[in-house]
């Protein structure tokens, strides 16, 4: 029974805390309306530096939310 409630309070505190951070990413590290990434080709938009980083951001905190979805799943499923 204490196995599962510090999996929940674990889990819960990676949640709300990838949460927080995916947000704070999607709106300060996103790419800007008047940045120069207009004037990069299709190919090598994934070269962009802004991008890259946005990018890389935003899915270690979606991993982040996945992976404490699954622990709080296995917690409520123990």
């Amino acid at each position: 029974m204490q196995t599962k409630i510090i999996i929940l309070l674990a889990a819960g505190v990676l949640f709300w805390t990838a949460l927080a951070g995916f947000l704070y990413t999607v709106i300060k590290l996103r790419p800007r309306q008047d940045s120069d990434l207009d004037m990069y080709d299709v190919e090598l938009e994934d070269t962009h530096p802004i991008l890259t980083r946005y990018n890389k951001w935003r899915n270690i905190w979606l991993s982040a939310i996945f992976i404490a979805m699954l622990l709080l799943f296995a917690a409520i499923a123990m």
